[in-house]
């Protein structure tokens, strides 16, 4: 359980893999942040093995964090399933955007594991885009939802690189949740936390 920060902003992560016992990548990123007293990593698969979502308890877990991280394996060059039926039950109409601005103000990273090498992505790979273009779904979600955008996380290539390579990105994700807002985003919006 998290303990209250005056001076960091409250960080909410997203987690959702549905095979995330056979994900060394993912796990080892997970075991690395989890002690951080700032953050509340929230298993979306350990939650909700039956896709019910408990729309009400995410918004209001929403409601109580600062930064939230869409953490997830790419999966079919978008999300795994359940973490897009979360996107579209909670984020709703009303809360989020519309007539709702409950998310306005507040701070979206993905953070992602690609089972492709980064040459991979591009004009010349196999993939054929980017993957900033592959993500602009989620950049577009941000902005309806009036959230800033960071920069994604991405560990290209999650099985088959070195385990020092994948202890590093574990390090560097969990150096950047120390300070997790970048100063030029922290100028934009004046240095405030939360809605």
């Amino acid at each position: 359980m998290q303990t209250l920060s005056s001076n960091k902003p409250k960080v909410l992560v997203l987690y959702s893999h549905p095979e995330s016992q056979a994900s060394v990548a993912n796990q080892m990123m997970i075991k690395k942040i989890e002690s951080l007293d700032h953050v509340t990593v929230h298993d979306l698969y350990a939650h909700y093995p039956d896709f019910f979502i408990d729309v009400a308890a995410e918004q209001k877990l929403l409601s109580q964090h600062d930064v939230i991280v869409f953490h997830h394996p790419l999966y079919m060059y978008s999300c795994p399933a359940l973490l897009k039926e979360w996107l579209d039950r909670v984020l709703s109409k009303g809360f989020a955007f519309g007539k709702g601005e409950a998310m306005k103000g507040k701070y979206w990273r993905s953070v992602i594991t690609t089972g492709g090498k980064q040459e991979a992505f591009g004009k010349t790979g196999y993939n054929r885009y980017p993957l900033d273009e592959i993500l602009q779904p989620f950049e577009l979600t941000a902005a309806l939802c009036q959230m800033h955008w960071i920069e994604p996380l991405v560990l290209y290539w999650a099985r088959n690189v070195s385990e020092m390579e994948r202890y590093q990105h574990a390090e560097d994700y969990r150096q950047w949740l120390t300070n997790p807002i970048p100063q030029d985003l922290q100028q934009t919006s004046g240095g405030e936390h939360g809605a």
